[in-house]
């Protein structure tokens, strides 16, 4: 059985780099900080659907102390100079008496399009897929056409409705006959 709480692959990016998908720490809280603090006001806005300047102590403390079981989160870590840094993350958080789960990503913007997110993803689906999860969830911005280019060639069944500016994304976790 695979244990979300120690997770820890390898993966290589389009361009040749190696990075380490692993599961978050919480000692990883400022790494993580840094990450948001080197992405894009328009990254921010499509992973939180809003802009956002700054985050409460209480709202950290949330995105870094996950339980592993209803709240799940991966970081991407690359090498810079010798020195591993958070370059995103991406997590799945149960949302309660369903088998059902919300998804969200971030990437810092210097490592997009380099399969950060396929490789996030194709992570989150095993370790969801191992807890017995049989669909993950996702809002995203009708704009943000790369994330929904991504659900898309994830090969598993989906569907979408649209309100507003805001596509719902399921994704279907059980295995095709």
């Amino acid at each position: 059985m695979i244990e979300p709480a120690s997770y820890s692959a390898t993966e290589v990016l389009r361009d040749g780099r190696t990075i380490e998908i692993r599961a978050l720490r919480p000692q990883d809280q400022q790494a993580l900080i840094s990450a948001l603090d080197r992405s894009s006001p328009q990254s921010i806005f499509r992973r939180f659907l809003g802009a956002r300047h700054h985050f409460t102590e209480q709202e950290i403390s949330y995105f870094v102390n996950v339980d592993f079981v209803h709240h799940v989160a991966l970081v991407a870590v690359a090498d810079e100079n010798g020195k591993p840094v958070v370059i995103g993350g991406g997590r799945y958080i149960v949302i309660p008496r369903t088998a059902k789960a919300e998804l969200a990503f971030a990437v810092v913007d210097q490592y997009q399009r380099q399969g950060i997110g396929a490789a996030l993803m194709r992570h989150l689906v095993i370790l969801a897929h191992n807890a017995g999860l049989e669909e993950l969830v996702a809002d995203v911005l009708a704009s943000n056409t790369a994330m929904l280019k991504l659900f898309e060639n994830t090969g598993l069944s989906m569907s979408t409705t649209r309100e507003s500016e805001i596509v719902h994304v399921a994704l279907g976790l059980s295995l095709p006959a």
